[in-house]
């Protein structure tokens, strides 16, 4: 007769024994968040005692003109620094920024660290001036910006290490999967190419399916687990930490709800993996209805006032931009033109917005006489893809191969983004040729404008498989953000600076 937990005072304290030991056992889940706060710390100190270094030089005491709080006149810009401090440290926690369900992977890390920032300004903005308090703008002008950018900095510096870390397989969670063959293969597989996200599949549960042949699923398999007890002593024998539940799982909605309390019990995770993909959280809400947890998926759209917000910020980053880099155009144009005969800029046709043609531009890479050379290349090797790319391309001309590796080849692409042709972050704009070989659904890339960076640029580049660029781009397109494409174009400094997939 098998006993319930939760009316056994004997076995809850076992139970709970056994909670804390599963936890204790992972230090790494204790001491990375330790890590991560340390360099919060660190970064705000020097943010906003650096700001007023400079601002005021040094941590002068500095007078308020007409506060009227007998005591404060005057005010210590030390203080303030050490008080904003431990203010926005404890912002960044209670915003969950520190989660270590997010440490290590994806944008949502980030995303907490400039909510949780902006939360505690506008506080200070709405407490100064309810109070009569007034902070100097120009501290909080340098703060703000100089906190975030070393707070994002050393949270990425934390994440390449935990990246290193879990593809030699530690900081990982160990996973056991739940559901029909294809779901789970699915789930595995996914899980495998990202290992950054720091799981570890180790076993498999189907039950009632017959696998057709051995070695389809490189870890443990059972397929006689068929009941919610039989479940739990399964986890309990592997150890497992994490319980991933896909399509296919044949038991009920309340065998469902037990499981997620029997492992609630023993500190276990339950993940529940919808038959979704390519979809990010904007575009996924939950509705309970009848104790249903009912989950919409909304259409993708991008909206005037979104358009708009994408369309300012182009604008303004691509003119700043081009200020900021002019001496750099400038010494390229010299460097094309001396070595090589042709012109300067290469311009050709491609596909952007609703599928208008427009003129992209580039610096040459290539010799001149590069499109009658590609035409004899594919011929040679057969090729049949609808991206043709090559490494050691006799093309391209030597400072051509340096401006490619680096992508210095698409600066001239921001006189594009200013033009309106394309954007900033998008994706990857294709030849005319390559469009009429486009499959189905492919023409939903040209629902946004393209980009000179992208899902694409930091993913691989010119590794990638044609049916991986379209799936990036089509994810792109699918669950657009601002902040999406702040992440990106920080990604596709790091993707550059290491040349990943560019010849």
């Amino acid at each position: 007769m098998t006993q319930d937990v939760t009316t056994n005072p004997t076995l809850r304290h076992r139970r709970g024994s056994s909670v804390r030991a599963r936890i204790l056992g992972r230090p790494w889940e204790q001491g990375l968040p330790r890590l991560v706060l340390l360099m919060d710390v660190l970064a705000v100190l020097l943010a906003t005692f650096l700001s007023a270094e400079l601002r005021f030089g040094g941590f002068s005491i500095v007078q308020i003109p007409g506060l009227e709080i007998p005591g404060l006149e005057f005010v210590d810009y030390g203080l303030i620094s050490v008080v904003l401090s431990a203010a926005w440290v404890i912002a960044l926690g209670v915003d969950g920024s520190r989660d270590i369900r997010i440490l290590g992977v994806g944008p949502e890390e980030y995303k907490r660290v400039l909510r949780g920032t902006l939360y505690l300004f506008g506080f200070v903005a709405i407490l100064s001036y309810a109070v009569a308090f007034e902070v100097a703008r120009g501290y909080i002008g340098l703060a703000l910006p100089l906190g975030v950018v070393l707070i994002v900095l050393g949270r990425f510096l934390v994440r390449g290490w935990v990246a290193r870390r879990r593809h030699r397989g530690d900081f990982r969670r160990r996973l056991l999967l739940v559901g029909g063959p294809k779901a789970v293969k699915y789930i595995h597989e996914s899980l495998e190419s990202e290992a950054g996200a720091g799981y570890a599949p180790v076993a498999a549960v189907l039950p009632g399916y017959q696998p057709r042949e051995d070695g389809w699923l490189p870890v443990t398999v059972s397929t006689d687990v068929e009941t919610v007890q039989e479940l739990a002593a399964y986890v309990d024998r592997l150890d497992i930490e994490a319980v991933v539940i896909t399509s296919g799982l044949p038991f009920v909605p309340e065998e469902v709800r037990r499981l997620g309390w029997e492992l609630e019990e023993r500190g276990i995770s339950l993940i529940m993996a919808p038959a979704l993909v390519d979809v990010a959280g904007p575009r996924l809400h939950t509705q309970p209805l009848a104790g249903l947890p009912l989950l919409h998926l909304t259409t993708p759209r991008l909206s005037r006032s979104k358009a708009l917000v994408k369309r300012v910020f182009d604008l303004v980053a691509a003119g700043v931009g081009i200020v900021l880099i002019s001496p750099l155009l400038l010494a390229v144009a010299v460097a094309v033109k001396a070595t090589s005969p042709g012109p300067v800029l290469f311009k050709q046709e491609r596909i952007g917005l609703h599928g208008e043609p427009f003129t992209m531009l580039k610096f040459r890479s290539m010799v001149v006489d590069a499109e009658e050379i590609k035409a004899q290349l594919v011929s040679d090797r057969g090729e049949d893809d609808v991206l043709f790319k090559m490494k050691d391309d006799p093309r391209v001309t030597k400072v051509g191969s340096f401006i490619r590796r680096t992508s210095i080849d698409e600066l001239p692409q921001l006189v594009n983004v200013l033009r309106g042709d394309m954007s900033l972050v998008g994706p990857r704009p294709h030849l005319p040729h390559e469009v009429a070989q486009y499959g189905e659904y492919v023409h939903r890339r040209f629902l946004v404008q393209p980009g000179i960076t992208g899902l694409w640029q930091v993913s691989g580049r010119s590794d990638l498989s044609w049916e991986d660029a379209v799936r990036l781009d089509l994810y792109y397109v699918e669950n657009w953000s601002l902040l999406g494409d702040l992440v990106i174009l920080g990604r596709t400094v790091k993707a550059v600076a290491a040349s990943d997939g560019a010849y």
